[in-house]
């Protein structure tokens, strides 16, 4: 495996540095870093200086943090991470993925899928990606 950035770069729309990942959740970089170290997401160095980014499809509305039972939208919670990426992504690392490759199969299409596995992820179906993430091993 091992993605490199160019590649990763044609995959993920959007990036995030940790001060933009900051404004977005309405905190400040060092809960971020935090956020990054219990890996709830993760990312990469890319660009030039190289600079860490992350995702900006692994934040979502606040009332979608759980897809599969969203709550009404609520402005004092307007971001948050994804709830279901952290266990995927331990998965992922189980079956030995490093971060950039675990970021290139959540955003590359899968035959057993309509779409990406970050797509699915966003729309509630994380049993079924956990499953194929399983099947990696």
């Amino acid at each position: 495996m091992n993605a490199s950035a160019d590649a990763l770069d044609l995959l993920v729309a959007e990036w995030l540095t940790v001060p933009d990942v900051a404004e977005r959740l309405g905190t400040d970089p060092s809960k971020v870093r935090r956020i990054v170290q219990e890996r709830r997401v993760v990312g990469t160095r890319r660009g030039d200086p190289r600079v860490f980014s992350i995702p900006a499809s692994f934040l979502v509305p606040g009332h979608l943090a759980n897809p599969a039972q969203p709550t009404q939208p609520d402005a004092h919670e307007p971001w948050t991470v994804l709830a279901s990426l952290q266990g995927t992504l331990t998965v992922l690392a189980d079956a030995g993925f490093s971060d950039e490759d675990a970021i290139e199969w959540l955003f590359t299409e899968q035959a057993a899928l309509p779409g990406t596995p970050i797509d699915a992820l966003r729309s509630g179906r994380k049993t079924e990606i956990r499953r194929l993430a399983a099947a990696e091993l």
